[in-house]
């Protein structure tokens, strides 16, 4: 018994490989290299999570990865539909500190009905390390980051629940749910690659978006490495004074230096950004944070998403009022500055923005956020 559960230990879970890696090691069990493409596949695009499912490997080969390896899988730990068709998904990850995550499928209709946008909101992290002030996520603390097949595992099981139920694949993926994305960057820029793979989900890097709070090394890493993908700024206030009070990190790497990494950004990728900003009544919504937001959206090319607050159980921030909401559009587009407005999706079922957490019985995790 002994024996049998140390051996179990020593195998290699093969979602825990890069496929440059994938490929070296079946290379060292001196398979014919195409036999990686095979396996890959199997992984990330059929969502296999043993190997007798790879039917088109031969016995002998499926039994040899049996001694040796093992395929790690996340499972869905439960679903709730929001009466708008917002789904979010309760994830188990395959861990012995019984860890889930939450992510989201966000679906936008045709008038007849149709599918047309089919949207996933990702989870990189159990928890978050930058306690934002208005997030439960960041109420959670941070407790471990996700690997890449534990990312690419949340799109590919919604995938098929996208193809079975409205009979099209998923159309794009944000990095918006728990966790800050560039805070795990090697794992979230390994599994955009995987995503966006042929043999994997087969989605181009221009429907890919990562988010993060304003980590300008990373952000800068983002640029210099040119992944394709695109980049999202959660801003949410446009001075220091204010993102101080709301987003620890702002303390560490103000607005100056967020202003620095984004031009190094642009003017390595010629991408243009856009510039997340949830509306919080009387806080961040006034003419002078509208005017303060212009000279942000014009540092380089870009778009400005005004996000309609998911009130959070315990925070005092609240949605702003529609009639302010009215104004702050105004002084924008006066001021030509592209700017949409995304109203709360799932808001019934905790699925909108800020809302992703796991609460029941779950001490606090680190966090920059001071104890209050």
């Amino acid at each position: 018994m002994y024996l049998a559960a140390k051996k179990a230990q020593n195998k290699t879970d093969l979602k825990s490989l890069t496929k440059e890696d994938l490929t070296s090691y079946l290379e060292g069990l001196e398979l014919a290299s195409y036999r990686s493409d095979q396996v890959f596949q199997w992984l990330y695009q059929k969502g296999a999570s043993s190997f007798d499912e790879m039917t088109n490997l031969s016995k002998d080969l499926r039994a040899k990865l049996n001694e040796l390896a093992e395929v790690k899988r996340i499972s869905v730990f439960s679903k709730q539909e929001s009466t708008d068709g917002t789904i979010k998904f309760l994830f188990q990850l395959d861990d012995p500190n019984d860890y889930k995550v939450e992510a989201v499928l966000i679906p936008d209709f045709f008038p007849d009905g149709a599918a047309n946008r089919l949207t996933v909101c990702v989870s990189s992290q159990v928890g978050c390390m930058f306690g934002c002030s208005f997030c439960a996520t960041g109420k959670m603390g941070y407790f471990r980051s996700l690997t890449h097949g534990e990312i690419v595992d949340q799109v590919q099981i919604i995938n098929e629940l996208a193809e079975e139920r409205y009979g099209k694949k998923i159309t794009n993926i944000v990095y918006m749910g728990m966790g800050e994305p560039l805070h795990n960057y090697k794992a979230v820029v390994e599994s955009a690659k995987i995503i966006s793979d042929p043999l994997g989900i087969d989605l181009s890097p221009r429907r890919i978006t990562v988010s993060t709070v304003g980590l300008t090394k990373q952000i800068k890493q983002l640029a210099d490495e040119e992944t394709g993908v695109n980049l999202a700024i959660s801003l949410h206030a446009a001075d220091d004074e204010k993102r101080n009070k709301i987003m620890p990190i702002n303390e560490s790497l103000n607005l100056e230096k967020l202003e620095e990494a984004v031009k190094y950004y642009f003017n390595k990728t010629e991408k243009p950004l856009t510039y997340e900003y949830l509306l919080f009544d009387e806080f961040n919504d006034t003419r002078q944070d509208a005017i303060n937001l212009v000279k942000i959206a014009r540092w380089v090319p870009s778009k400005v998403n005004i996000i309609m607050y998911n009130n959070v159980a315990g925070v005092t921030l609240k949605r702003a009022r529609e009639v302010r909401l009215n104004q702050f559009m105004k002084i924008l587009a006066n001021k030509d500055i592209t700017a949409t407005v995304r109203r709360s999706r799932g808001d019934d079922i905790d699925a909108g923005c800020g809302q992703l957490a796991i609460r029941e019985g779950q001490e606090k995790g680190k966090s920059l956020a001071k104890e209050s």
